[in-house]
């Protein structure tokens, strides 16, 4: 009963981190935005922008990573055998990348806020794209949990999907940013 609560409790924290990581590039996105408005209106909203992501990232992103990999790690304890299966160690490497990920995310928010109100130096598209990182590693972190075991058998044609995945969605957003600044 008890490995259930705190699987339950990990999978409603997993949802919450998630959920801030996906609205916090967004807010990169919005910020870059606003490159081309007049000074008033682009120093007004990226005041806001920039309290919004300090705000989401200190009162729901981090605490709900927190609680996710406490809760992962009471999961591995109280499963060790967890460490033993394939698909796990496929898993935890999925998990680095969102590790890597997060620090990326957390040192777009300090650049954010140390620009003062000035340009973000990354790319509009870049940051779209970045967008859509969090979204496949939530991906494969939930069809290697689902499937377990058969994702060990056919792991590279999972990733060869996701790949593929990843590069028409990168694809399609260019088209659709290209096509946005044509119009």
């Amino acid at each position: 009963m008890l490995y259930t609560v705190i699987k339950a409790v990990h999978i409603i924290f997993m949802v919450s981190y998630f959920a801030g990581l996906f609205y916090l590039v967004r807010l990169f996105v919005y910020y870059k935005d606003t490159d081309g408005f007049e000074e008033t209106k682009r120093k007004i909203l990226r005041e806001q922008y920039v309290f919004m992501a300090r705000r989401l990232w200190n009162i729901i992103t981090v605490p709900a990573g927190i609680i996710m990999l406490l809760s992962g790690l009471a999961l591995i304890l109280l499963n060790f055998g967890l460490m033993k299966t394939p698909w796990f160690h496929l898993k935890l490497t999925f998990l680095l990348g969102l590790g890597i990920y997060h620090f990326w995310s957390w040192k777009k928010i300090l650049q954010m806020k140390s620009l003062d109100g000035a340009e973000l130096p990354t790319a509009n598209i870049k940051l779209r794209q970045a967008n859509e990182i969090s979204t496949f590693i939530l991906f494969l972190v939930v069809f290697t949990v689902i499937l377990k075991s058969s994702v060990i058998e056919f792991w590279w044609q999972l990733i060869t999907g996701f790949v593929l995945l990843v590069l028409a969605i990168m694809m399609t957003v260019k088209m659709v940013n290209r096509n946005k600044n044509k119009g």
